[in-house]
């Protein structure tokens, strides 16, 4: 069966989540784009959007129609050629909106799983659960036809455990899609020993018809991008355990988080990352990991007294920041989560000022990460800017060239544990999936 064929009838498990809505629109307007064709005009195609949420699934029609139109309104002159026999689309807000409701024509929204079972592909991006998935995919092979292929957005969970523990027999891969979705170019691809040829082809033309970037990873637990963010939380986590005295818990969250976004240049602070991955999510994360690579070090117990507070991060439905380590206002930190007083410290002027003293400076021509990402002699800057770090002597060009050291060992222990095939799919999977500047395996250091 071509990737065409499987592209009838797709089922997304978990739609109406951050990952499951963004592969709900990429998969709708590439049906769309089908349907277009004189040959498919008979057919029948069909997104089953499935969720266990009423309410959830009603924000989701929501979200499709607008992500739908930003797509349309980016490619009018794609769509043009595909309407080019339309003699009554003139105007460009013809053409989206024709586009937006043939679109729109193929999707169902449901709670009932059983509308997995005419799907030719099934895309799973339910919690990051292996016990949650298991039972899910037990549930989709009683359902499914022999020949339909599953694709799991698992972050963490070894693609060959839930192949085994739901006996799919080679036809499940692991295709981890960065959040958001429809705007992150990367997928990160993880097969196991025993995932048919076939479903490794359909991950390879999906991933481009979709223009991502694909990286393989070698499956073990964590993969590559949560491989080496999870690592490089925990030591950020070590770091705050380590100033704390000096510092205070506010204070130490605050400097680490300095250091990873402006020392470091990249696109956020770690605990603002965190944040934004969820709090939860982390600590769910660190649990697969710990019980898949049986590595008792893959824990915080800072981590579990947040969450134990119910301090999780993640976002709102229009995409605004929760409160998780840091207290967020329009969407900038306002202050830093204190555990012992089950409150936020907020940050002020006066404070800050006295513990960037601490800090010290910046090095000299200091360019944050926005405006080097548009910069030609990029790597030029990245080299002065690492150069000047090192020949400095504060506590911050201390603590950020020791993160940098320690961000490249996780890097290049990746690569040594058979997780990453080589130092590039490492640095690719932080430059695209994360938006880094620069990889963590280099010669800044």
């Amino acid at each position: 069966m071509t990737l065409d064929d499987r592209l009838q009838n797709v089922a997304i498990v978990g739609a109406a989540g951050k990952m499951g809505s963004g592969i709900g629109v990429m998969i709708a307007q590439e049906m769309a784009k089908l349907k277009l064709k004189a040959e498919n005009k008979n057919k029948v195609y069909r997104t089953n959007l499935i969720d266990i949420s009423e309410t959830a699934l009603d924000g989701l029609r929501g979200y499709m129609i607008t992500q739908l139109t930003k797509v349309a309104e980016k490619s009018t002159v794609h769509l043009r050629k595909l309407y080019e026999e339309r003699q009554d689309l003139i105007e460009n807000a013809d053409i989206i909106r024709t586009f937006v409701d043939n679109a729109s024509s193929v999707l169902n929204f449901t709670t009932d799983l059983n509308a997995v079972k005419d799907a030719h592909l099934v895309f799973e991006a339910i919690v990051e659960n292996d016990k949650v998935k298991t039972k899910i995919y037990r549930k989709m092979k009683k359902l499914c036809s022999p020949d339909t292929m599953f694709l799991t957005n698992t972050s963490s969970i070894p693609i060959s455990y839930l192949d085994e523990q739901a006996g799919l027999d080679g036809r499940l891969i692991g295709y981890h899609f960065y959040n958001p979705p429809v705007v992150q170019r990367l997928v990160e691809v993880i097969a196991a020993d025993n995932t048919v040829e076939e479903l490794r082809k359909i991950g390879d033309e999906l991933g481009k018809r979709l223009r991502k970037k694909l990286v393989s990873s070698c499956d073990i637990s964590g993969f590559i991008g949560n491989g080496h963010f999870i690592r490089d939380g925990l030591y950020a986590l070590s770091e705050v355990e380590r100033l704390k005295s000096t510092f205070r818990y506010p204070g130490a969250i605050y400097v680490v988080n300095r250091i990873t976004q402006d020392f470091l240049l990249r696109p956020m602070g770690i605990f603002q990352l965190i944040d934004y991955v969820g709090v939860d999510v982390f600590q769910c994360i660190l649990r697969v990991m710990r019980t898949h690579l049986d590595d008792t070090s893959l824990r915080s117990r800072f981590v579990d007294k947040l969450v134990k507070q119910h301090v999780l991060g993640g976002q709102y439905a229009d995409g605004s920041q929760k409160d998780g380590f840091l207290k967020y206002e329009r969407n900038r930190p306002a202050g830093i989560y204190n555990c012992s007083k089950k409150d936020y410290f907020m940050l002020n002027d006066k404070w800050k000022k006295k513990v960037d003293a601490k800090i010290g400076s910046l090095p000299d021509g200091f360019a944050p990460w926005k405006a080097l990402l548009i910069n030609p002699k990029k790597e030029d800057a990245l080299q002065s800017h690492f150069d000047k770090l090192k020949k400095m002597d504060t506590l911050g060009s201390r603590l950020a060239v020791d993160f940098l050291k320690k961000t490249k060992a996780i890097g290049e222990q990746l690569v040594n544990d058979g997780v990453a095939a080589s130092t590039k799919n490492v640095n690719a999977v932080l430059t695209n999936g994360f938006y880094w500047l620069y990889g963590p395996i280099n010669n800044y250091v």
